[in-house]
């Protein structure tokens, strides 16, 4: 493992840094505390693939990750609209650009995390055509009318994971409490415009295992090909 400090992000490397596979996962303190964790279940989940995880610590979660303004579902944080600039740090310092490299060492790249990290991972499918596919568990997909923005968009992955606790849809809050509906919506519209994809249910909550289910979705998208 090594770190890198930039002034944006903090971008820690697990893994072979030379391998065909690299996976993007933006993350914080939380899931930093257990994606040693992680690390070892896509590892058993893949067949003992080879693989890079660039894990990039977000500053501030609902600003960095948001695609656009929203109210505050919980607390009294509002979500900004960072996306954009997240991303093209993303796309100018950790994902490597295939026009300068050689054809041997292009590697296959997939963007994936938790919540509001997988949300973040789906907007960044239609954004660009840099990944082939998006690991996106238990994505924050109430997230105010982003299931009408994949309607009106097209996106430029070959393949998507999803998946959700069984018990997440099951809160008093209105907002939050749409995720499964919007969940069911978004993997319709992404079967419907032919990606491979996946919808996968998981026992428990939203705070259940976040380190395996982020495993098998990094996992799925790495045995499919």
């Amino acid at each position: 493992m090594n770190n890198t400090y930039t002034e944006a992000f903090e971008v820690v490397t697990y893994g072979n840094p030379e391998a065909g596979t690299l996976l993007i996962q933006m993350v914080d303190d939380h899931d930093l505390e257990v994606i040693e964790n992680e690390i070892s279940f896509i590892r058993e989940l893949s067949g003992g693939q080879e693989f890079c995880l660039k894990a990039v610590k977000v500053n501030n979660w609902n600003r960095d990750l948001s695609p656009w303004p929203a109210p505050a579902v919980f607390g009294k944080e509002d979500f900004g609209n960072g996306a954009d600039e997240t991303l093209k740090y993303l796309l100018e310092n950790v994902v490597p650009a295939p026009e300068k490299m050689p054809d041997q060492k292009r590697k296959r790249t997939f963007i994936g995390g938790y919540s509001l990290a997988g949300l973040f991972a789906v907007w960044a499918g239609y954004q660009t055509d840099r990944f082939q596919g998006v690991a996106a568990a238990s994505p924050s997909i109430w997230f105010p009318h982003f299931t009408e923005y994949m309607m009106e968009n097209r996106i430029h992955v070959d393949a998507v994971y999803l998946s959700l606790g069984d018990r997440e849809e099951k809160t008093r809050n209105p907002v939050m409490s749409q995720v499964g509906n919007e969940i069911r919506k978004a993997y319709a519209i992404l079967t419907d415009s032919g990606q491979d994809t996946l919808l996968e249910w998981n026992k428990g909550n939203h705070f259940k295992q976040p380190d395996l289910r982020t495993a098998k979705a990094f996992a799925w998208l790495m045995e499919r090909e």
